[in-house]
């Protein structure tokens, strides 16, 4: 067996619970601004933020609200977010983080699958948040700010309570859930992730060490903290840290670079498509984006020539770095200050994670420069996945190995590169796109005879869903068919290609050969 690891030493995790550790400095940094609102100038300093968690703790436990309940989190980005995410934590629960783009059919399965009692959102999406409410166990819906006349739901603050009445709670960190995100893991329909608050402050230390943020740095948040990337590596690790975080409620590139440019950021955390537009852009000419010092890209691959154009635009260093929502999520990255920094790579495991590289066929570790399934174990491993055993047991094995589906390459100097995936997913622009949930949809058209969706490469997006679809009639639009479906799903899952074929290729026990879509258009390509 040949175990790779960190040239760094296994860090030390605190027994604590994530607030505390998170917050611990917040008392000393009194009004200096954790989370500052992009588009209004509005500030929330860590005293505020420290209060208003102690407040949302004590307004929940005046519900009932306690130990293993849910607070189910739809809105986009705002300084409120982690007075959201610390008041359910510090009252024993935890946030279920949704896509703030999702559909009320989408919004419903995840309250009814985490058993969320009480729905925060902005007034935007009251609607949609509504109607899951009443399709789902949810018992009252809060807003942010005021509802309209005549809403049901309730003005979250009405719901925060006085600080000195937060609960004392006891929390294992070791055991207790922290947050449950939702992912498609390997494959299939989205899951509950459980992950611990020791998960959650373990991979905040791991990543913490390696990127080295200081308080003299500034971060904007462009991307989503419902999503664990954004929410681990930019919201927990900059309020840890002491680095203000400028929020995007969505991203727009002209207003990225103007908060780039308007608050001197230092360092920021993108996905491919973003790195793109720094890469090619216009715009980006014509702001001053010299404050920059680091890049670091995460949610899928970054290709080698795109990485050397942003760090020679940009005149910045570039990184890149790896996990998933079942890692909390990140279990490689490049270190900050690290002299090897092959483009493409996503660098060594982070300080106390062991890494391996298995034959995905016959179960034993490659030989040195050989491509191999990437497994994974450390301390920001999931304890597994909500009410499902079966995935969890195919997805991380007796001995604490997390099977990732991931194909990489790792170098002499101990740096992995991703190069193929094994698993089913389709990454758009980031997001998880799960074939098995489109061509559920497909197969219920009048049209359609049979389905089968893949991911083909594009340089903006990382990978477009396509589908493959067998016509039950001469009456099967393309266009119409695409335009069907996107009303059924939030945008990310939109089919954006359509192609025509005479029969499905399957295994004989009707399982869709997807590498035979995927050789077929590669050859076509």
């Amino acid at each position: 067996m040949t175990i790779h690891t960190s040239t760094e030493p296994a860090p030390e995790i605190p027994g604590v619970d994530v607030t505390s550790f998170v917050l611990e400095h917040a008392a000393q940094r009194g009004d200096k601004p954790a989370l500052i609102d992009g588009p209004s100038g509005r500030e929330l300093s860590y005293e505020a933020l420290e209060r208003g968690a102690r407040s949302l703790a004590a307004g929940l436990a005046a519900r009932g609200f306690g130990k293993g309940d849910v607070l189910g989190v739809f809105m986009p980005n705002l300084p409120e977010y982690a007075i959201a995410f610390h008041g359910a934590a510090s009252a024993g629960g935890m946030c279920s983080t949704v896509n703030p783009l999702y559909t009320a059919h989408e919004l419903t399965h995840q309250m009814n699958d985490s058993g969320a009692r009480f729905l925060l959102t902005v007034p935007p999406f009251l609607e949609i948040a509504a109607e899951a409410a009443e399709g789902s166990g949810v018992e009252e819906v809060f807003v942010l700010g005021e509802p309209d006349p005549g809403s049901a739901a309730t003005p979250f603050a009405e719901l925060l309570g006085d600080p000195g009445d937060a609960p004392a709670v006891e929390i294992d960190p070791a055991e207790d859930l922290a947050v449950l995100p939702y992912s498609s893991g390997t494959t299939g329909l989205s899951k509950g992730v459980m992950l611990t608050h020791r998960n959650l402050v373990a991979n905040i230390i791991q990543v913490g060490t390696t990127l080295e943020l200081t308080e003299g740095d500034v971060m904007v948040g462009c991307l989503p903290f419902f999503h664990i990337y954004g929410m681990t590596v930019i919201m927990n690790l900059g309020i840890r840290e002491g680095v203000p975080i400028v929020t995007m409620p969505r991203f727009d590139l002209e207003q990225f670079l103007e908060l780039i440019e308007k608050h001197r950021i230092t360092r920021t955390f993108v996905v491919p498509p973003i790195a793109l537009a720094l890469a090619k852009h216009p715009a980006v000419a014509e702001r001053d984006l010299s404050s920059i010092s680091h890049v670091n890209s995460g949610a899928a691959p970054l290709g080698p020539e795109l990485s050397s154009q942003v760090a020679d635009r940009l005149d910045a260093v570039v990184t890149q770095g790896y996990g998933l929502t079942e890692t909390s999520p990140v279990t490689h990255v490049v270190p900050f200050a690290s002299e090897i920094n092959p483009p493409g790579s996503i660098g060594p495991p982070v300080a106390g994670t062991e890494c391996r590289l298995v034959d995905p066929d016959s179960g034993e570790d490659v030989a040195p420069g050989e491509r191999g399934e990437v497994w994974v174990r450390g301390p920001q491993v999931m304890r597994g996945y909500l009410g499902n055993p079966e995935a969890t047991a195919a997805t991380v094995d007796a001995d604490g190995w997390l099977h990732t589906g991931d194909v990489g390459v790792v170098d002499p100097d101990g740096y992995l590169t991703i190069v193929d995936r094994l698993k089913e997913l389709i990454k758009y622009k980031g997001f998880q796109v799960a074939p098995a949930e489109l061509e559920a949809i497909l197969l219920g058209h009048e049209h359609v005879a049979d389905a089968a969706v893949i991911g083909v490469p594009d340089e903006e997006a990382g990978e477009l869903p396509k589908a493959y679809l067998v016509a039950a009639s001469d009456e099967l639009d393309p266009e119409q068919l695409m335009a069907w479906v996107a009303e059924q799903v939030s945008p990310q899952k939109r089919v954006r290609l359509v192609e025509l074929i005479e029969e499905i290729p399957k295994s004989p026990s009707g399982k869709i050969l997807r590498r035979v879509l995927k050789d077929r258009e590669s050859a076509a390509g």
